[in-house]
């Protein structure tokens, strides 16, 4: 994991059972006689998310039905140390505080903007195509006294137009793009991750999620290249465009897109969490001198 990353010793359990005591009876122990949860228990899961955000990031309140997205807080928190340190590179190598940033989709969990503002004090526009997710990321904002400014997305193909503000300036956007191509590659991969689990299959994920978080038209590689497009009006007002990819064969094609709008620089980050990788990739119109000037602008 990352340097910064709170999570990169592992789950320190009794830490987190006293700032969450119902976290205990979701305890196992593992073959090698370590404290665990069962990871395929959704409510578990759940649960250990609302004790790291608690004991790290000091939330006061953090919950979700379980038809939304729980995302892997780790993994997120990865996503926010290294897209600071691609901002880094654009401010004399110095950790940048006064960041602007985009959550394109940000569920009902609020990840991201969790984890800018408390770690590094970022503010943020959420955005998201689903109102009673951001009913819920509404009241997550509330409890925990956040700045985050949530807009509704009206059109599942624009995710800029009637989210970015006339005059509005951007240091980067962030995206978690749904992965699968149709709802039967999505129920596929739940299949397989429950087998890989060592579980009877089930027709839900621990990690939860609804259809427009899972999948859509074409998967990531679509998404993205529709994003790439759009991106291009908005060159100006936003120096890091980003998104996480979760398939390692998709950046061919969305590299190409991007050669062929004209993206000045275009960057793959990738991040390791144990043995898995994962990346983003990330595109600007503009040059570095211009994206440097971003960080006197007020």
């Amino acid at each position: 994991m990352h340097p910064r990353n709170a999570h990169k010793q592992g789950y320190d359990f009794d830490k987190l059972i006293n700032v969450t005591p119902s976290l205990k009876k979701f305890l196992i122990k593992t073959p090698a006689g370590k404290k665990s949860i069962d990871f395929s228990n959704a409510n578990a899961v759940k649960c250990l998310n609302q004790a790291l955000l608690k004991h790290h990031y000091k939330l006061n309140y953090w919950d979700i039905s379980e038809e939304f997205l729980c995302p892997p807080v780790p993994g997120r928190a990865d996503y926010i140390h290294a897209l600071a340190d691609l901002l880094k590179n654009d401010n004399q190598n110095k950790i940048v505080n006064n960041v602007r940033a985009l959550d394109i989709g940000t569920g009902a969990n609020l990840i991201y903007p969790i984890l800018g503002e408390r770690v590094y004090k970022w503010s943020f526009t959420a955005s998201d195509i689903n109102p009673k997710a951001l009913q819920n990321a509404d009241k997550i904002r509330i409890e925990n006294a956040l700045s985050t400014r949530l807009v509704l997305q009206k059109d599942n193909e624009k995710y800029f137009h009637g989210v970015i503000e006339k005059d509005q300036t951007l240091h980067a956007t962030l995206c978690n793009p749904p992965f699968h191509d149709s709802e039967h590659s999505a129920n596929k991969a739940t299949q397989t991750k429950w087998q890989k689990l060592g579980k009877k299959p089930k027709s839900t994920l621990n990690f939860g999620g609804h259809s427009p978080e899972l999948w859509c038209k074409g998967g990531e590689a679509l998404f993205i290249k529709k994003m790439i497009k759009e991106s291009k009006h908005y060159a100006k007002q936003c120096t890091w465009f980003t998104s996480l990819v979760s398939k390692k064969d998709s950046l061919s094609a969305i590299k190409l897109v991007l050669k062929k709008i004209g993206a000045v620089e275009v960057k793959v980050v990738k991040m390791t969490q144990g043995q898995k990788t994962s990346r983003f990739i990330a595109w600007s119109f503009q040059t570095h001198s211009e994206r440097q000037a971003m960080y006197n602008s007020k």
